[in-house]
């Protein structure tokens, strides 16, 4: 393949900050948001925990991690950015650990 690629990886958590679970459809909702955006989406079965401090808080999470690999264009970064804030919106957190890396596709 000639095109470059990138991997965007999302950590969506389990429960909300008040530790209620959120409902298994709403991670689905993203899911299929992503694999109608960019035809596929990949996620892990494992729990992730995560521990992280903000203003002097510490916060535990237990954690599901989507990924897609996406050409590496303007565009797609922005479609991440955007879905970035509409994921701390749509599940109420701080901060939502969305990451992203070149890959070589063989």
């Amino acid at each position: 393949m000639n095109s470059s690629f990138r991997r965007y990886e999302i950590l969506l958590p389990l429960q909300s900050s008040d530790g209620s679970p959120i409902p298994a459809e709403q991670i689905g909702d993203v899911v299929l948001q992503l694999r109608q955006q960019f035809s596929a989406v990949s996620s892990e079965t494992q729990i992730i925990q995560g521990h992280w401090q903000h203003q002097g808080v510490i916060y535990r999470d237990d954690l599901v991690r989507l990924f897609v690999d996406v050409p590496d264009t303007e565009a797609a970064r922005e479609f991440f950015v955007v879905l970035k804030d509409q994921l701390k919106e749509r599940f109420g957190q701080i901060d939502i650990w969305m990451t992203s890396h070149p890959i070589d596709v063989i």
